[in-house]
């Protein structure tokens, strides 16, 4: 069974790590998170990685003004691997070394406005995958196994398992688009409606100085004399 993904509370990562305001995950095949940033801030995670793995993370701005943030990918060493200015999404894949990876999202261009942000984290060649192939065979005893190879039958678990893990990522990201896209509706649905009652307001005043124009056209002004 593939491990949990553990959120660590920023608070507590103040005696466990230098760098501020920080998180880290669980070695896992696959991983995601939401959450909001607010304006002005900057949120950094950590993910540890083995020597020729393979890091794909894939992020996306579902709610907040103009829908982008700034991204950065370092390295164990702090140089930059990836940096995204002002995006809305971006999918990045990185062959890894041992270390802490680094990836930070930067709100702080903006002053009102906070942002939610989902990202995707998918690890490849992280050494589980040996392992558990090594628990089958403890359990084999004989060399009968009905003409099917054990290699056979991992081969074919493992072919499920890719593309059931595939099928949870798709809808993953299925179900991010749609609540961006939501978010995006909702926030159009506002605007008409705010915009139609500041036009039904001034249809109101014009109607009424019309009135009005009309009224004093017609009035007699003329003073009566006795």
């Amino acid at each position: 069974m593939a491990p949990r993904l553990l959120l660590v509370p920023l608070g507590c990562l103040a005696l466990l790590l230098p760098p501020p305001r920080a998180a880290e995950f669980s070695p896992s095949l696959d991983s995601d998170f939401t959450f909001t940033l607010p304006a002005g801030r900057k949120e950094c995670f950590y993910q540890p990685m083995r020597r020729d793995a393979s890091l794909e993370l894939e992020y996306q701005v579902l709610d907040g003004a103009g829908l982008d943030v700034d991204f950065h990918l370092l390295s164990p060493k702090g140089e930059t691997l990836v940096f995204d200015e002002r995006k809305s999404d971006g999918v990045h894949t990185v062959e890894t070394e041992d270390g802490d990876y680094m990836f930070c999202f930067d709100n702080t261009f903006s002053t009102i406005s906070e942002k939610v942000i989902f990202f995707e984290l998918i690890l490849d060649n992280m050494g589980e995958d040996g392992q558990d192939q090594e628990d089958w065979k403890k359990y084999v005893t004989g060399t009968d196994l009905l003409d099917m190879k054990l290699e056979d039958i991992l081969e074919s678990i493992n072919s499920v398992k890719a593309r059931l893990s595939k099928s949870v990522q798709i809808q993953t990201l299925l179900r991010a688009f749609e609540a961006r896209d939501r978010n995006i509706q909702e926030s159009n649905f506002d605007r008409v409606n705010f915009w139609s009652m500041v036009n039904l307001g001034v249809m109101v005043v014009v109607s009424a100085v019309q009135v009005y124009m009309l009224k004093s056209l017609f009035e007699d002004k003329r003073k009566s004399r006795t």
